[in-house]
């Protein structure tokens, strides 16, 4: 994922809602959102590295992971950053223990970002800072940079997730093509055309941009996830996946 927005509210009968898009170069092979083998994960599958960027579990865990955005430190020869979704999912480790046995190893994949949910308690891990972050309840943002880092985008969205908004109200905000004016870009360090087409919710680029965007509504009762699919900036489909979880920690 590369822009994720989320409530996090443990009095109420839905305590997580999740507003996501996922980013990639369009060469990329994925899978749609679908139950995998065993049906206990719920998520869409990256065909390179064999992982996800986010998904659920059939009883309530929910997992997400956004880059850290940092060219000159990038490594392909480190391993997939999306098992780490996968482990968490397939787990029954609560969110504290796992992020905490996950911390010391962190350094050996390129810079991420994991929001992790086990039905009891809503936890980040930012790999470049080494520490596992404590989400109190309300509403925050990621992106590829640290937890609630107030980039254009993730202000945006965040804003639109105040409140009770709807599923249409959630996807025009992914939706938003608008770029951020020059001088609120970060410096990430990749070019000026980049930092201006990728400060946009939704990106379209010749050979990169917006390839999901997913809401994720993970209740006692029930979870609803929605994945609308694009290619090249054009629809490619909708899922919608509704269940009770078979279990809440």
């Amino acid at each position: 994922m590369c822009l994720i927005a989320f409530r996090w509210d443990p009095g109420h009968a839905t305590p997580l809602v999740v507003a996501a898009n996922r980013d990639e170069f369009y060469a990329r092979a994925a899978s749609p959102a679908d139950w995998w083998e065993g049906g206990r994960i719920l998520a869409g599958r990256d065909l390179q590295g064999g992982g996800t960027w986010m998904g659920v579990s059939r009883d309530g865990r929910f997992a997400a992971l956004t880059n850290i955005r940092e060219p000159a430190r990038f490594d392909p020869a480190a391993p997939s950053r999306g098992a780490l979704v996968v482990d968490f999912l397939a787990g029954s480790e609560r969110a504290g223990d796992y992020l905490a046995r996950l911390l010391p190893q962190a350094d050996g994949y390129n810079g991420f970002n994991l929001l992790v949910y086990d039905g009891a308690d809503v936890l980040g891990l930012e790999s470049r800072a080494r520490r596992v972050v404590a989400l109190a309840p309300g509403v925050h943002g990621v992106s590829n940079a640290a937890f609630d880092t107030p980039w254009p985008k993730v202000a945006a969205l965040a804003a639109a997730m105040a409140g009770d908004p709807d599923d249409a109200a959630l996807f025009a905000a992914l939706s938003d093509p608008r770029v951020a004016p020059d001088p609120d870009l970060p410096a990430t360090g990749v070019p000026l055309e980049w930092e201006r087409s990728l400060s946009a919710a939704f990106i379209r680029r010749p050979d990169y941009g917006t390839r999901a965007s997913t809401l994720v509504r993970v209740g006692r009762a029930e979870v609803q996830f929605t994945e609308r699919r694009f290619e090249a900036g054009c629809p490619a489909g909708e899922r919608r996946f509704t269940f009770a979880p078979c279990q809440f920690q």
